[in-house]
């Protein structure tokens, strides 16, 4: 038996403005059509919603976001979940911290996963690490994954992710990736692979062949550059990310335009366009202080050393700015 709503005064959102009369139809949670009320008839049978004149659109998608409202998307998953929801976050990515500790990993995975069977709005892990430089990203003097990872931890935090990881994220010029690859590709051919916290040429991206990333993560921040002869600029991650169609790029855009300048946002809007830029929040749950000199930046995070540690946004707040 078919599932079928029809919800009515409502502003509806759609890709080319609002619709201030409008209603919808949907059906086992697919919009099926839309439009001003005066068109739209409700099917016989249908639970009938009357949005009051509130906004309604489809929900936002946020695959990289490490908690907010005080709570982690791993290890308080489900009230996580909760926060992202009211804030119209209809499906989220788990994301544990890039420099968790083995044990932490793999105790972030556990909690994750048991969210995950439980949320309707959780869908998977984004693994933001180990495979990151550990030069790049917030707290960098103290990530533990300076060294080689030994098959026996990364074939068991693999494992333990199985199905579950839709996401790793990497740093290509990583001497030991290449056996995490294939192992993390041979026990979910399904996982997708993001450009990460790196300084890799383009030549080391492309040497990865059909483990290549298709994402960037948080493009432009995290990301380095190796000098090159002269006055020549150095190229990276994001020239690499920008150039190649296959890319989609995530893009933070805090109130401030601190993670990304709005000139930087506008060029990467004109390379990869709408429809290859992924808005995100890589919201963080931190307690530290702003710097003095942002103190007056409401929507990022800090870690101890100044450095820019994720955001305090939800996706509602990223769209407006």
């Amino acid at each position: 038996m078919k599932n079928i709503t029809y919800i009515k005064n409502a502003q509806i959102v759609h890709e080319n403005g609002i619709i201030w009369d409008g209603a919808l139809i949907y059906e086992d949670g697919i919009i099926k059509a839309f439009g001003p009320e005066r068109d739209m008839e409700a099917p016989a049978g249908c639970e009938v919603i009357d949005a009051g004149g509130a906004y309604a659109g489809p929900g936002f998608v946020d695959i990289h976001v490490h908690g907010g409202g005080g709570f982690d998307t791993c290890f308080d998953a489900l009230e996580a979940a909760e926060h992202f929801l009211s804030h119209g976050e209809t499906t989220i990515l788990s994301t544990p911290a890039y420099d968790f500790n083995f044990k932490e990993l793999m105790e972030a995975i556990d909690c994750a996963k048991e969210g995950i069977k439980k949320s309707e709005t959780i869908k998977g892990l984004y693994l933001e690490g180990p495979y990151t430089s550990p030069d790049y990203g917030a707290n960098a003097i103290n990530n533990p994954w300076r060294k080689e990872i030994p098959p026996e931890e990364f074939m068991a935090f693999v494992d333990n992710a199985g199905l579950f990881a839709k996401v790793w994220a990497i740093a290509p010029e990583r001497p030991d990736l290449l056996p995490f690859l294939e192992y993390a590709r041979k026990v979910n051919p399904d996982c997708i692979f993001a450009l990460a916290h790196s300084e890799a040429t383009p030549m080391e991206v492309r040497a990865l062949g059909k483990y290549r990333p298709t994402i960037q993560t948080h493009s432009m921040n995290a990301t380095g550059r190796r000098k090159v002869y002269g006055g020549t600029r150095a190229y990276g991650p994001d020239e690499y990310s920008f150039k190649e169609i296959d890319v989609f790029c995530e893009l933070i855009s805090d109130s401030c335009g601190i993670h990304v300048h709005p000139e930087m946002q506008q060029l990467l809007l004109h390379n990869k366009g709408i429809e290859r830029t992924i808005l995100i929040t890589d919201s963080t749950v931190h307690d530290v202080p702003n710097p003095p000199e942002v103190a007056h930046v409401t929507d990022l995070n800090f870690d101890a050393y100044g450095g820019i540690s994720g955001s305090k946004m939800t996706m509602d707040k990223a769209c407006k700015n």
